[in-house]
């Protein structure tokens, strides 16, 4: 009775040894599994980590880029608002000095129609006269 007790109890004895060997194999194979699975998740962080940092020096130099663009449109901006206050202010002068002209024309075309009418007047009394005189000696 005791040796058949010894002898089950060694055959399961070797079955839950078995049993753990098995178990234990399959635990280090998770683990293989998990480590390389880790691994992989680490390179993939890396390479993430890497486009991330490209991402970010091509956005920065995207970034300087535009606010050079932004500096340089700003300033031409600036020159071009100088020039339409040079340009308003010359058409300003040039408007008052228009007028004047205009005024000065307007003057000496007044006075052309006055010396013309005066020229007409003396040119008929001229006339009157000449032939008053040609009826008296």
């Amino acid at each position: 009775l005791i040796s058949s007790a010894t002898k089950s109890l060694r055959m399961e004895t070797e079955i839950l040894e078995k049993k753990l060997q098995d178990a234990q194999m399959k635990l280090a194979e998770k683990d293989g599994d998990k480590e390389k699975e880790i691994q992989g998740l680490k390179r993939l962080i890396s390479e993430l980590e890497f486009q991330l940092t490209m991402e970010k020096n091509n956005n920065e130099s995207f970034l300087d880029k535009l606010r050079k663009e932004i500096k340089h449109k700003s300033d031409e901006l600036e020159k071009l608002t100088e020039e339409r206050t040079r340009l308003i202010h010359s058409l300003s002068q040039v408007q008052e000095e228009n007028s004047l002209l205009q005024d000065t024309v307007r003057r000496e075309c007044a006075e052309r129609q006055g010396l013309t009418a005066a020229l007409g007047r003396a040119r008929e009394q001229v006339l009157e006269l000449r032939r008053l005189s040609g009826t008296f000696p």
